[in-house]
């Protein structure tokens, strides 16, 4: 008896631990039950990708003016001139050592600058992107409505020709007072009356 429930026993701690192993592996793929929350190794910056982006095309931009060129050129005399010229006791970096120190803050400060220069370039790419995609929905709805109106001003033009015009309707009305003169039922105002023989003169 105690053979067998020692196996039952295994039996069930087996069943017990593949139902863990089980829901441990489903976790993930269940909305229901919320997921555990993960340690992480470093610590978690508190900086959004739009302010970081925003600072980037300011530093991308102060970069590319005159100002920034004038100073650092100032920067770069200064310095050099006070590690060639100034006695050895108050140089900080020699000239012995080819200006190592100079060198190495001008390749860190290169090497921050071309990262934040594409992250400026990216970001002014995706606006040229949206901002051409507007234009292009806008020459759309222009192209829309140009049709729509050349269409509308074919239809006035057909329906004007078979209006009357003035002019139309006076040469009609002159056609037919002269075909009504040449049948003799309206006298024309032009042709002097002719007395008959036999009827009295007019005063």
């Amino acid at each position: 008896m105690t053979d067998r429930g020692t196996s039952e026993d295994r039996e069930r701690d087996r069943d017990k631990q593949g139902r863990r192993r089980d829901s441990r592996r489903r976790t993930p793929d269940r909305l229901d039950q919320p997921q555990e929350r993960r340690r992480r190794i470093l610590p978690e910056i508190p900086l959004s990708g739009e302010r970081f982006g925003v600072l980037s095309e300011k530093f991308a931009r102060f970069m590319g003016t005159a100002t920034f060129l004038i100073w650092m050129t100032i920067f770069v005399a200064v310095w050099l001139a006070w590690n060639t010229f100034l006695p050895e006791a108050a140089q900080f970096d020699p000239r012995e050592l080819n200006y190592s120190l100079l060198t190495l803050m001008l390749s860190l400060q290169a090497s921050y600058a071309a990262p934040l220069i594409l992250l400026a370039q990216n970001r002014q790419d995706d606006r040229d992107r949206v901002g051409l995609e507007q234009d292009r929905s806008r020459d759309e709805r222009n192209l829309a409505d140009t049709e729509f109106l050349t269409r509308e001003v074919a239809s006035l033009r057909l329906a004007l020709r078979d209006t009357a015009t003035r002019d139309f309707v006076r040469s009609e009305l002159r056609s037919l007072l002269d075909e009504m003169e040449q049948r003799g039922i309206v006298r024309s105002e032009a042709a002097p009356e002719t007395p008959q023989p036999g009827s009295p003169p007019r005063d």
